[in-house]
């Protein structure tokens, strides 16, 4: 069943705590799923140029899109301001593209009252295979909403893992092959691993620079 639409906007929810309870849905990266990042195009010049009771009602419109459009397992939070998250249990990142898409063509095709036509922009991850864990997501699906923003607004993008060159002069070949079955092991992929491992060196070492 989808969820209900409220009457009101959803309370902001501090980023630690949406990152925990996408943990607790997660179960330390074993349940697969999907999250969503959104944002409305230029929100800032609808609360400039037609006050901010009118920002509240686009608010209210793209919250009730969504609620009205989600799974019943799905957990829609606002981060701050016009910053929406979603978390897709079970889903993989093809369909919640799919799903996002739907949605924001939605809004885009219907115009708000006093406001006219607004856009939003969507960045869209997986566990897996683009994260382990709730911060790692939620760090991907901003960064494929970055890539929407960049690419012309009004659309959505899946996150792309960042190319990292592992040079044959730095790694072995036993090393490469051994980061390899390690991936495939973890369900991490071989980037995550060496980010976590540039972490711990840094954090070993951090205090001396």
């Amino acid at each position: 069943m989808p969820h209900t639409s409220n009457a009101s906007l959803l309370p902001i929810t501090a980023r630690e705590d949406f990152v925990a309870s996408v943990e607790e849905r997660l179960h330390h990266g074993t349940v697969p799923a999907a999250m969503a990042l959104t944002d409305l195009d230029d929100f800032a010049e609808v609360n400039e140029r037609y006050g901010h009771d009118a920002g509240d009602a686009v608010l209210l419109a793209w919250e009730k899109v969504l609620h009205a459009n989600m799974p019943g397992d799905a957990l829609v939070s606002r981060l701050g301001g016009d910053e929406y998250a979603v978390l897709l249990p079970g889903q993989s990142a093809e369909n919640g593209l799919v799903l996002l898409d739907e949605i924001r063509a939605h809004l885009a095709s219907r115009a708000i009252a006093d406001v006219g036509h607004v856009t939003a922009s969507v960045g869209v991850a997986a566990v897996p295979p683009h994260a382990a864990t709730g911060e790692e997501l939620l760090r991907a699906a901003g960064q494929a909403l970055m890539r929407a923003k960049r690419e012309g607004r009004d659309r959505i993008a899946m996150y792309v893992e960042e190319k990292m060159v592992l040079k044959s002069n730095y790694y072995s070949r036993a090393d490469l092959d051994r980061l390899s079955k390690l991936s495939d092991a973890t369900g991490r992929t071989e980037a995550s691993l060496l980010r976590e491992g540039l972490d711990d060196l840094l954090g070993k070492y951090g205090d001396r620079f």
